[in-house]
């Protein structure tokens, strides 16, 4: 039995995409200038992800083991034109800033990962939860990083959040620190390094605690223990 738990845990988590794995960096460092744009990002990489492995899921049992990687690369690299055509029609703002790093998810490691050591060995329902907490793990990593870069970088958050979501989402667009004059490196790539690197240490650390606090209560005696809990 699948245990759903885990898959939330690895993907939203343990196992994320960026701070775990260490993929996408590419787009991580390019289009995270804003909040927006990592979100923009995010969600387009798990439509890719949710489709692929819904795909291969389904036809697992009819594609051939001796041509499995093309037929993977062929269903994920038609998603992506299809993600991008949908971007450039519905969202050219976005798309003027995403369009070159929409097509490079066609070689994100991570989609293709998923569909070798998942997708493919798992029903459709699983792959469904596996993609979806994968996705939303990279989006919050993404929209994180946009964050941190966005607000030291100009003072800023969500900005332009309508050219995404549509009018009715403005109120996403946040201004933090009044006449802020800017801290360039933060909205060049190099404040992409800058602002992951800070965001892994944190993430460890919060592992680092955790795991401590996990130690100490089994080591409680066993009273102690439960009235602890």
């Amino acid at each position: 039995m699948t245990d759903y738990r885990r898959l939330a845990q690895d993907g939203l988590w343990s196992n994320n995409m960026v701070f775990a794995q260490m993929l996408a960096l590419c787009p991580v460092m390019a289009v995270t200038s804003t909040a927006t744009n990592g979100l923009g990002m995010g969600l387009a990489t798990l439509f890719v992800l949710l489709g692929a492995n819904m795909i291969i899921s389904t036809l697992r049992h009819f594609i051939s083991p001796a041509i499995r990687i093309p037929v993977y690369i062929v269903i994920i690299a038609t998603l992506v034109t299809l993600t991008d055509m949908l971007i450039n029609a519905f969202a050219y703002e976005l798309y003027k800033v995403l369009g070159l790093f929409i097509a490079l998810i066609v070689v994100n490691c991570a989609i293709l990962g998923r569909a070798e050591a998942f997708a493919s060995r798992n029903t459709l329902w699983d792959s469904i939860v596996d993609s979806l907490m994968m996705g939303i793990g990279l989006t919050w990593a993404l929209v994180m990083i946009g964050g941190v870069r966005e607000v030291i970088g100009s003072g800023t958050l969500f900005a332009n959040a309508h050219l995404l979501l549509g009018a009715p989402f403005a109120f996403l667009e946040i201004t933090i620190i009044p006449d802020y004059r800017g801290f360039l490196i933060m909205v060049l790539p190099p404040g992409g390094f800058i602002a992951v690197g800070f965001l892994l240490v944190a993430k460890r650390w919060i592992d680092r605690r955790v795991e401590q606090r996990k130690r100490l209560m089994e080591n409680l005696p066993e009273g102690l223990n439960q009235s602890s809990r």
